[in-house]
């Protein structure tokens, strides 16, 4: 059988909410916060290193399509472009 004892019940623990103390003095809601600015910080910048854009329509992924084209074709004829100094002479 149980004995019975004089010392007090077993307090229960606090329960969690937002203005919980988690580290270093910062609350719950804080700490979260604190995460979420440093997360959105990382996916900005990496996708401003990576341009992982998504083109939105048929109609820009064909826009930049034609663009690249387009730059291709200028830099294949810049370098049949024979240099400056033999297209000018030089007097003297």
């Amino acid at each position: 059988l149980s004995q019975a004892t004089t010392a007090p019940p077993k307090k229960k623990p606090d329960p969690v909410t937002s203005e919980t103390v988690v580290i270093w003095g910062l609350r719950l809601w804080q700490v979260v916060g604190i995460f979420a600015i440093f997360v959105l910080a990382v996916i900005i910048t990496l996708c401003c290193i990576f341009k992982c854009r998504i083109p939105r329509t048929r109609k820009e992924i064909e826009a930049r399509y034609a663009q690249r084209q387009a730059a291709k074709n200028y830099a294949d004829k810049l370098d049949t472009v024979p240099p400056l100094n033999e297209l000018t002479e030089i007097p003297g």
